[in-house]
């Protein structure tokens, strides 16, 4: 097993990646698994990420923010390599739809037990992610937070959602899917891979086989505040002017050319249209027994539903 952990990210620099180091080795090494904990940033990070199949490795723990997790995922994506994760960054989604606990020891203990499960990516325009997409609102967020990430957490949320809010302009949107096509004056627009639940940025199944689309109407900048502000509560799916889309393949036309979007926490310049599809059991995840447990019984009321 090799371990890249993210040089750069707090719990590393706090604590030292010396010590670091040899918990994690300590942690995750057993009788029959040698560990190879690999403490890095930038290039140096992608390249342990992307070396380690070629070096033996079957399974590789990322300690690290949704942006570097997403790169080993679409490295990893239709293999037999199988990923871990440890929640080093500032928002962890993969980690927190798997019930990882937030702090390392109780992370790596619950990764000591975990055991290799299949879930489902999502691509745009071909390049696999894992979670979130998310054009308008959504990616000048993610730029606003990025800018002010040295303000702290709470303060820098708030400010964040300032700037996203009032740069945000109105987009003409045009949402395709099966062929069919709704347009929509909107401010932001997100794809997730399988919904989140009616409440909490939470994914209970990872292996749902659908997209989730949510655009959000442009109705004047006081409604697009109190959206904005219920985005960070996850009080906006149900607020007035947001349509809702699910489904396997979903194309976003616009009369841009092109348009930033915040793919996993990760801003990128994309042309338009934006094609997303879902990539069903794409990836292979190290999930905690408990997860394991609580995918099936989702399943099981799924397909109970499904027959009834």
């Amino acid at each position: 097993m090799r371990v890249v952990l993210n040089a750069k990210a707090g719990t590393v620099h706090d604590m030292g990646p010396d010590k670091v180091r040899d918990i994690v080795d300590e942690a995750l090494t057993r009788p029959d698994l040698d560990v190879d904990v690999v403490v890095a940033e930038g290039d140096a990070m992608a390249s342990a990420i992307a070396s380690a199949p070629h070096e033996g490795y079957d399974t590789v723990v990322v300690g690290a923010g949704d942006g570097t997790v997403s790169y080993a995922a679409s490295v990893f994506a239709n293999t037999d390599v199988t990923l871990g994760v440890l929640p080093l960054g500032t928002m962890n989604l993969l980690a927190y739809d798997i019930g990882l606990p937030r702090d390392l020891m109780g992370a790596l203990e619950a990764l000591h037990d975990a055991k290799p499960m299949r879930v489902d990516l999502g691509t745009l325009n071909g390049r696999p992610f894992h979670g979130v997409s998310g054009v308008g609102f959504f990616s000048q967020m993610a730029m606003a937070r990025e800018q002010l990430r040295d303000r702290g957490r709470a303060f820098g949320w708030f400010m964040a959602l300032g700037r996203a809010v009032f740069r945000s302009g109105r987009m003409s949107l045009e949402v395709e899917v099966a062929g069919a096509r709704e347009s929509i004056d909107a401010y932001a627009a997100l794809v997730t891979v399988n919904a989140f639940d009616a409440s909490g940025w939470h994914r209970s199944r990872l292996d749902g086989g659908q997209l989730e689309v949510l655009v959000a109407e442009d109705r004047g900048t006081l409604a697009r505040l109190r959206t904005g502000a219920e985005v960070l509560v996850d009080a906006w799916r149900g607020a007035p002017g947001i349509h809702s889309f699910s489904a396997r393949r979903v194309t976003i036309h616009a009369r841009r050319r092109r348009a930033w979007v915040a793919t996993d926490g990760e801003v990128t310049r994309e042309s338009l249209p934006l094609r997303y599809a879902l990539a069903p059991a794409a990836l292979s995840l190290l999930v905690p027994p408990s997860a394991h447990q609580w995918q099936a019984h989702e399943r099981e009321i799924h397909e109970r539903d499904d027959v009834t």
